[in-house]
C-alpha cells in the first residue's frame, strides 16, 4: 500500500466525496446517453435514463441502484432491436460498485447476470450473420472484460477493509494510550499518596510524642521542654524537606529532586533518631548489606518506618521495640517487634490510598516481597517483610 500513495490518496478523496462523485457520474452519463437515444425512439430514452440515473445511488444503495440497472439493461436487450445504446456504460460501473461497496452474495449475483449478458450482446449485436468461432471469440473478450471489471471492483473492496482494519487499530492504540496513561496517572497518584502518608504520619507522630513529653516535663525540667522543642523544629525542617522533594515530581517548571529519597542504609539513622527522642527501640543486623534498587530500598526504609511509627502511636507507655535487618543470599529480611499492649493489629487503618498495613502490603508486592504482620503470643506485635534483591 505505501508504494501507491497517489492511488491511496485517490481513494481516501473518493470516499470523501462519494455522495458528489457518484452525482456527477450519473448526471454526465445520462447526457451523453440522452443525446444519442434521442435519435432512436421514446423507448431508447425511457431505458437509458432507467440505466443511468440510478448511478447517483450507486454507493448509498448499492444493491437497489444495481439491479435497477440490471432490470433494465435486460430490458435493452430486448426492446432495443439493433443498436447499441451508450447508457450500456453504466452496466460495468454498476459491476464494479457491486463488488466494491455491496454484500458478497449480491456481488457475484452482479457477476452472474453481467456474464450472461455479455454472452447475450455479444450475440445479439456483434456476431450477426458470422461463424460461431468468431461468436465464441467475441463472447469470451467480453467475459473477460466483465470479470476485470469485477476483480477491480473486488480489489477497492479488500483495499477499503484494509482501510478501516488500520483505522480501527489506530483507534484502539489510542484508547491503550489513554488507558496506560490512566493507569499510569493512578499508580503516580497512589505512590505519592503512600509517601505522604509515611512522611506525614511519622513526622507528626514524633511532634505530638514530643510536644507532649515537654508540655508534661516543662515545669520540673525546662531543659527537657528545651530538647523536646529541638527535636519537633528538627523534624519538622525534616518533614518539610521530604514533602518538598516529593511534591517536586508535580512540578513541571522546576528539576526533580530525587537526591532525598531514603533507602535501606537509612534505617540506622531512622533507628538512632528515635532512640534520640525517647523510644526504647534497637537495632540488630545480620549478614553482609547488599546494594539494593532504589524502589526496593525506599520500600525497605518505609516498611520499618512505618512499623515503628506505628509502635509510637500504639505500643503504649514503656514499650520496648526492636528492628532486625536480615540479609541473606536472595532477600532482606526486615522483622519489627514491640512488647506494648498487643492491640496495634486494630488500631492500624486498613484503609485504602497507602495507610498502614496496606500501605506495607502494597510497596513490597510491586518488588516481588510480602509482608506479614499480627499481635505476638503473650503481648505485643511484629512485622515481619521480606524483599527479594531482584524482582521475580
Amino acid at each position: 500500500m505505501a508504494r501507491f500513495p497517489s492511488t491511496e490518496r485517490w481513494y481516501r478523496w473518493s470516499a470523501e466525496h462519494s455522495r458528489g462523485i457518484d452525482v456527477c457520474v450519473a448526471g454526465v452519463v445520462t447526457v451523453l446517453s440522452l443525446l444519442t437515444a434521442a435519435e432512436a425512439s421514446v423507448a431508447a430514452v425511457i431505458v437509458s435514463l432507467g440505466m443511468t440515473v440510478p448511478l447517483a445511488w450507486r454507493r448509498s444503495h448499492t444493491v437497489v441502484s444495481g439491479f435497477v440497472i440490471a432490470a433494465f439493461s435486460v430490458l435493452h436487450l430486448v426492446v432495443i432491436a439493433n443498436t447499441l445504446l451508450l447508457s450500456v456504460v453504466a452496466v460495468p460501473i454498476a459491476l464494479y460498485a457491486f463488488a466494491a461497496y455491496g454484500p458478497r452474495w449480491s456481488s457475484f449475483t452482479a457477476l452472474g447476470i453481467a456474464m450472461v449478458g455479455a454472452v447475450g450482446a455479444t450475440t445479439k449485436y456483434f456476431t450477426q450473420n458470422k461463424s460461431f468461432e468468431i461468436l465464441v471469440y467475441n463472447s469470451l473478450a467480453f467475459v473477460a472484460f466483465v470479470l476485470a471489471v469485477w476483480a477491480f471492483g473486488d480489489l477497492r473492496r479488500i483495499r477499503m477493509k484494509e482501510f478501516d482494519g488500520l483505522a480501527e487499530r489506530a483507534r484502539l492504540l489510542e484508547l491503550e494510550r489513554e488507558q496506560e496513561a490512566e493507569i499510569a496517572t493512578i499508580s503516580e497518584r497512589t505512590r505519592i499518596a503512600r509517601e505522604m502518608h509515611d512522611i506525614v504520619a511519622h513526622s507528626l507522630t514524633v511532634v505530638i510524642a514530643q510536644a507532649d513529653g515537654g508540655r508534661y516535663g516543662a515545669a520540673q525540667d525546662p531543659a527537657a521542654a528545651v530538647a523536646a522543642l529541638e527535636t519537633i523544629a528538627a523534624t519538622g525542617r525534616q518533614a518539610l524537606t521530604d514533602m518538598r522533594a516529593l511534591l517536586s515530581v508535580l512540578r513541571e517548571d522546576r528539576p526533580r529532586d530525587f537526591a532525598v529519597i531514603p533507602g535501606a542504609p537509612d534505617i540506622t539513622s531512622l533507628v538512632a533518631d528515635l532512640r534520640k527522642k525517647g523510644v526504647d527501640v534497637h537495632l540488630r543486623v545480620e549478614g553482609s548489606p547488599r546494594e539494593l534498587p532504589p524502589g526496593t530500598g525506599l520500600t525497605a526504609y518505609r516498611i520499618v518506618q512505618e512499623s515503628l511509627t506505628n509502635v509510637l502511636k500504639h505500643a503504649g507507655p514503656g514499650a520496648h521495640a526492636g528492628v532486625e535487618m536480615s540479609w541473606t543470599d536472595r532477600d532482606l529480611t526486615l522483622t519489627v517487634v514491640d512488647d506494648g499492649r498487643g492491640v496495634a493489629a486494630a488500631l492500624i487503618e486498613p484503609s485504602a490510598g497507602g495507610q498502614g498495613l496496606i500501605g506495607m502490603e502494597e510497596r513490597a508486592r510491586l518488588h516481588g516481597g510480602r509482608v506479614t504482620a499480627g499481635p505476638k503470643p503473650g503481648g505485643g506485635y511484629r512485622v515481619r517483610a521480606v524483599l527479594p534483591y531482584e524482582k521475580p
